[in-house]
């Protein structure tokens, strides 16, 4: 079966509800191996399996996905590397609940479209499954609390899988704050800015930059993640951008996001693709689809020790990468201006700079603040996905379940940061009324202890 019959229905889910809950996440002690099941094989799900082939700390058990096609790449994988076949389980949308019967897997990794994302991790906790979840927004807001509240009702723990906090520019600048080289941070940015007409759009056989389809002639991304842009406008994507100023604000730990106020612009850049594409053109029948997401959607986010955020959605136009990073505070200032690169930012700490007003590139300040986690895994992250990113992000998920230690990243930031999506469509909906924020954490967010990324060793 197709990836569109996955995504047509997803109402079949609600028969995950009905599997056992577990009693406990992690077993007394440690774990020399994790067994491992992996729902939703596509080309994300196929990253973190090429991460778990490098490990000698795993077994992959399991896969499940109804597409042919991408159970046959992750199935290659696993074969060049050597390892056992694992089980399949590609009979339709809901086989997955199968996977998740199985008494010898201890945790899943969810890469499937935003849409399935709370059927597969409700009903991975409900079945004792230890979940590491792919990023994106919640469809609702309720949705958020549900992840809280079955993950706490199960004591099975998720933890989503924001590499980005794992970048390492992100992480010198992390150290920096953390040693108060910008003295008291007041304002922080962030954002997903990407350009992703080629993956919004393909020709129905090659995952990018090959066409003008979508939904059911699309493939990969561009058979579901199309659709949200066709139905909804708001900050579709806040993880990149949110999850790694997160750390560095201690939301959740010490702080908290109250409120946020969100705007859109108006929506052109995806008609245009199609307009001036070679496979496209004024007649082409996607030419007279109205897209309801605004190209550049900018969020504005308030926290409770007074911080604020903004963060900027910007996926519709021409542009070259940039996640639009930006640390403030009352001694200095942090601008990125690329993919990550050392030199790819600008740097001001007023005192040592004798009050100059010129910006100093980041390159010295970031090699030597450079995190501990980084020097002292740099080499093992070296041929992993995203600059090294997907490496540390996957390392973490493994260690704590290994070593029966609380996720770095958990349900409280995975509800706070998805909650943003439907709540910055609510207030564009209403001209950019303040949302308020819920306190997933019910007050524990005052208390809670920063444990992310506190050494060299995850």
């Amino acid at each position: 079966m197709l990836r569109r019959t996955f995504l047509q229905q997803t109402s079949i889910a609600a028969a995950a509800l009905a599997l056992p809950q577990a009693v406990r996440a992690f077993a007394p002690g440690t774990k020399s191996k994790v067994r491992l099941g992996f729902i939703a094989t596509g080309f994300r799900g196929q990253t973190h399996i090429e991460e778990m082939l490098k490990r000698s700390d795993v077994e992959i058990i399991a896969l499940a996905d109804p597409d042919p096609r991408m159970i046959s790449a992750a199935l290659s994988l696993i074969e060049k590397a050597g390892w056992p076949k694992p089980a399949v389980y590609q009979n339709g949308p809901t086989d997955y609940l199968n996977l998740l019967a199985r008494t010898d897997i201890d945790a899943v990794f969810v890469s499937s479209p935003w849409e399935w994302h709370l059927p597969h991790g409700i009903a991975a906790m409900k079945a004792g499954k230890i979940v590491g979840m792919e990023v994106g927004g919640a469809l609702k807001l309720e949705d958020c609390w549900a992840y809280v509240k079955t993950s706490e009702q199960t004591k099975v723990p998720i933890m989503p899988l924001e590499n980005v906090c794992y970048r390492r520019d992100v992480m010198a600048i992390l150290n920096m704050v953390r040693q108060g080289l910008f003295g008291e941070v007041v304002h922080a940015q962030g954002g997903y800015e990407h350009d992703l007409r080629g993956v919004l759009f393909n020709d129905g056989n090659s995952a990018y930059n090959s066409g003008v389809e979508f939904g059911e002639k699309g493939y990969s991304e561009a058979a579901w993640r199309t659709n949200h842009y066709l139905n909804r406008n708001g900050e579709l994507y806040p993880t990149h951008g949110l999850g790694p100023v997160a750390t560095m604000l201690k939301l959740n730990r010490g702080n908290r996001l109250v409120r946020l106020s969100s705007f859109s612009s108006k929506a052109r850049g995806l008609h245009d693709y199609i307009v001036k594409h070679p496979k496209g053109g004024p007649t082409h029948p996607n030419a007279k689809i109205e897209f309801k997401q605004g190209d550049v959607v900018t969020t504005h986010l308030q926290c409770a020790n007074g911080e604020t955020i903004i963060l900027t959605h910007d996926t519709s136009l021409q542009r070259p990468y940039n996640l639009g990073f930006r640390v403030q505070g009352t001694n200095g200032i942090w601008q990125d201006f690329g993919w990550g690169d050392p030199e790819q930012g600008h740097i001001y700490f007023e005192s040592a700079m004798k009050h100059s007003h010129r910006w100093d590139n980041t390159q010295k300040w970031l090699e030597q603040y450079d995190h501990p986690l980084w020097k002292k895994n740099a080499a093992a992250a070296e041929s992993s996905g995203h600059g090294g990113m997907d490496y540390f992000v996957d390392n973490a998920f493994i260690e704590c379940i290994k070593q029966n230690q609380p996720f770095p990243l958990d349900v409280y930031d995975l509800a706070s940061w998805y909650a943003i999506t439907p709540l910055s469509e609510k207030s564009i909906a209403n001209n950019g009324a303040p949302q308020e924020i819920p306190d997933f954490t019910k007050g524990a967010w005052k208390t809670k202890p920063d444990i992310f990324a506190l050494d060299a060793n995850y």
